[in-house]
């Protein structure tokens, strides 16, 4: 019991598994379009891992060393960038950072975050960018879709968990638990169809595999159920994909 409430702390808590799962769903789409690129797999996890840093220290007395470090990370990122690709890529990097910040910051008056029901959509949006344009060389609307409602769909049973503190209208407040599930599968379920019909048989049978258990997961959230649920059981679909094309190609 012990380690898993280690494992806890240092893996989930601490953010990286978020980044982790994140850069693997991203690695998907990059193998599939023949994009595979260990200094964009490092680019990914680096801009992921900062951003949720920033997103949940941010008002904490460990701000300012969270600041150095999404400053020495901002460095790092652009140094792959410019080394590895170009300044395109890197302009797109640069307003996927500023969308990120648009999210939550301490600065601004007004947030995604607090705007009732959108925070969903938005985080849809920036994951969805991260896979289709960051690091494609054309905008592929294909995979901004699946993207876009798979990461929407996921969003959802974490309003599930939260629906008695958030603050702002979210859609468990306001059209009920069982409700918001119908429009997670509905989500989930337009995505894997697209899927299907885009992407390569392979990747479209590890994509329809990964519905089906996210199908199940969302099933089965509720407000009683621990944290660990969310932030590993429904965290994992999104590394579910990869996971299974892993699966598919080697086993």
């Amino acid at each position: 019991m012990n380690f898993l409430k280690i494992l806890k702390k240092t893996v989930i808590d601490s953010q990286i598994y978020v980044s982790v799962v994140g850069t693997l769903f991203a690695v998907f789409f990059m193998k599939e379009q023949n994009t595979f690129r260990f200094p964009t797999i490092l680019l990914i996890f680096i801009t992921y891992f900062s951003g949720y840093l920033y997103t949940k220290y941010q008002y904490t007395r460990h701000f300012l060393k969270i600041l150095v470090l999404n400053a020495a990370a901002g460095v790092v990122c652009a140094f792959l960038i410019i080394h590895n690709h170009n300044e395109i890529r890197l302009l797109k990097w640069f307003i996927i950072v500023v969308l990120g910040l648009l999210y939550n910051s301490f600065f601004l008056d007004v947030y995604i975050r607090k705007i009732p029901l959108l925070k969903v959509f938005y985080v849809g949006l920036v994951w969805a960018l991260v896979n289709c344009w960051l690091t494609l060389p054309e905008f592929s609307l294909p995979i901004f879709l699946i993207s876009f409602f798979f990461i929407t769909a996921l969003v959802l049973p974490f309003d599930i968990r939260d629906m008695k503190s958030d603050t702002v209208q979210t859609f468990p407040k306001l059209i009920g638990v069982q409700n918001t599930k119908y429009i997670a599968y509905l989500l989930v379920f337009i995505s894997m169809l697209i899927a299907s019909f885009y992407l390569k048989t392979i990747y479209g049978t590890a994509f329809f595999l990964s519905g089906i258990i996210t199908f199940i997961l969302i099933y089965f959230s509720e407000n009683k159920r621990d944290d660990t649920y969310f932030s590993f059981g429904i965290e994992s679909c999104s590394a579910l994909p990869f996971l299974f094309l892993v699966i598919m190609e080697y086993f």
